[in-house]
Parts: structure tokens; sequence; C-alpha cells
């Protein structure tokens, strides 16, 4: 049975190193962008139609246009650093209007 735990304890140990050794070989959120200028960046979203960036917190999808959201959904600008634009509209993301934003 001692043997056993040992084993478990081990690989629980070199399960959590890699776990930890992948989370810091990660590069910073934003990085991507902020190393491409504003007009690279927005070429980006162009040429693909849709990306997922974490730039200025949790991953998101931003589009090139409102054709790619669904029927109702509204879209809206946003902005991400890159290296020569602390503020580049870079493009469009999707999301359900909340009830204040219904026209009625």
């Amino acid at each position: 049975m001692r043997p056993l735990v040992l084993a478990l304890l081990l690989f629980a140990l070199a399960a959590a190193a890699g776990t930890a050794a992948r989370a810091q070989a990660r590069p910073p959120r934003g990085s991507v962008t902020a190393r491409m200028t504003c007009a690279e960046a927005m070429a980006l979203v162009e040429r693909e139609g849709d990306i997922v960036i974490a730039a200025n917190g949790p991953p998101e999808r931003l589009v090139r246009n409102r054709d790619q959201c669904q029927l109702s959904e509204i879209s809206e600008l946003r902005f991400v650093p890159t290296r020569d634009n602390p503020q580049c509209p870079i493009g469009y993301r999707c999301r359900e209007p909340g009830f204040e934003e219904w026209n009625w």
C-alpha cells in the first residue's frame, strides 16, 4: 500500500510542476497586439473575419463587422493596445443587449 501512495504523490507533484511550467511559458495578455501596429491588428481582424483575443481582460471574440453577429446581438467597437496606439479600434464584439438598450 505504501508504494502506491508514494507513486500517487510523485505523480501529483510532477503534474503540478508541468502545469506551473506551462503557465509561466504563456505570454502575458495583450502581448500579441502590443507587438503589432494598429494597422496590422486591424488588418488581422479584417483578413480573418473574427479572432479570439485577450488583450484587456478575459478572452473575447472580435469580428470585422456587424454581419458576423447573431440577429439578436448588437455590436460594439472594441479597443486594444498596440505598439503605436494605446486605444486601437481593432474590431467589434457581439453581445446580447441589456434591458435598458431595447427600443420599446
